[in-house]
């Protein structure tokens, strides 16, 4: 009744990996086919990027043997348009340019005109003033030849010669007041014309630039078409390197799940499961709730394997035969599905090493060790129903004494 015995947190679990990677997996294709052919045979070791099977297309927009040469065709066509947008767009650049400078001289020589037509315009009024002061002096003489007539001085042929250079004073000053109206209204129609070709030029290079806006639109489009069409030939040249499932990792063919030739399965379905080559073992128990707050990273666990022969003692491991060290190294902080909490246990190494031939999914028992107590205190406790004897590592104890 005084002989120690050593409390214990025993759980259920199988034989797994220490890391998700090394774990049992299964081979999705990521897109719709039908399986043509098979390169592999259940329990046949793969090595990375060996092809597993061959699959053919099911979708019908997918099945153009050509469709990536299509494909690339019609981006080349449309890069071609590209480049001829780009040509237009550089041509109405230098037809714009030729009608500015064009608008600049076409507005020189209507502005030089119109100068040309207020110089005539001073020239035609100092010419009417001359002419003006011509008719008012030979008016004065016809005036003052009259009335010398009519008091016998002088004759009637004096008062018709100054009569006739009267009349063609006066024809000169009407021919001179004509002459100014022409020029004025040469400098209305110089006006009028600056105004025309600033109009006409500002329509014909708006009209340039809706047509270069237009081909820079179609080029973006054509662009972004382009851009479009390399996306699908890309996207189709991966699908068809699609067509040939191959292994992830070294490993062994664990079990065709699709079968034969011609069937044909979704996006996502499982097709074929594979198990790596090289994997580190590792335990995955589950414990009561109760146990839980027992249990600590780096706790040391006794492990029973099924189909390993064994004695073991629960209260006295050194006695016992055909268990295996390990050590606790992720312990789960939420509840699974089965009421319990999962544990992660991998070998202590510096214990003897765990069997080769425990194959991963095999069933284990597993025994966390606890204090040393008497048996009259083990079964008084059990007895009762009380938990084991709750304890810290050292490191834990450590911790708290540092804290103090």
């Amino acid at each position: 009744m005084f002989l120690p015995w050593t409390q214990n947190v025993s759980g259920r679990g199988f034989v797994t990996t220490l890391t998700p990677d090394q774990r049992p997996q299964t081979i999705q294709s990521p897109i719709p086919g039908r399986i043509e052919h098979w390169h592999v045979s259940e329990g046949q070791f793969v090595k990375k990027g060996d092809t597993l099977l061959h699959i053919s297309e099911i979708k019908n927009e997918y099945q153009d043997p050509n469709l990536v040469a299509r494909t690339n065709t019609q981006r080349e066509a449309k890069s071609k348009s590209v480049l001829s947008y780009k040509e237009k767009i550089n041509a109405l650049d230098r037809q714009i340019a030729a009608l500015k400078n064009e608008e600049r001289l076409k507005l020189s020589q209507a502005k030089n005109k119109l100068e040309q037509s207020r110089f005539k315009v001073v020239s035609d009024s100092m010419d009417l003033e001359a002419i003006k002061n011509n008719y008012i002096i030979t008016e004065g003489q016809f005036n003052r030849t009259k009335t010398l007539q009519s008091e016998g001085l002088k004759s009637v042929t004096d008062v018709e010669e100054k009569r006739v250079k009267l009349q063609e004073s006066q024809a000169k000053l009407i021919s001179a007041e004509n002459k100014l109206l022409t020029s004025e209204n040469n400098i209305i129609n110089a006006r009028i014309e600056i105004n025309r070709i600033s109009a006409e030029y500002a329509d014909k290079i708006a009209k340039a630039n809706s047509d270069k806006y237009t081909a820079e639109t179609n080029q973006y489009d054509a662009e972004a078409q382009v851009s479009k069409l390399e996306n699908q030939s890309t996207n189709y040249q991966m699908r068809s390197d699609l067509y040939y499932i191959k292994a992830p990792q070294d490993g062994y063919i664990t079990k065709a799940i699709k079968g034969g030739i011609g069937e044909t399965f979704k996006e996502g379905e499982q097709i074929v499961g594979i198990m790596p080559a090289n994997y580190q073992l590792a335990v995955e128990t589950y414990i009561n709730p109760i146990d839980l707050p027992l249990l600590h990273i780096d706790d040391e666990v006794r492990i029973q394997f099924d189909g390993w022969p064994s004695i073991f003692f629960s209260g006295w491991p050194n006695t016992s035969y055909g268990t295996f060290a390990g050590k606790v190294v992720a312990i789960e902080s939420f509840i699974s599905p089965n009421g319990k909490f999962r544990v992660l246990i991998a070998p202590l190494t510096e214990e003897f090493p765990w069997p080769e031939k425990v194959s991963i999914g095999s069933g284990a028992y597993t025994f966390a060790l606890l204090e040393d107590v008497p048996i009259w205190f083990e079964l008084w406790r059990n007895l009762n129903g009380f938990p084991p004897n709750y304890y810290q590592p050292d490191q834990a104890k450590n911790s708290k004494d540092s804290k103090k």
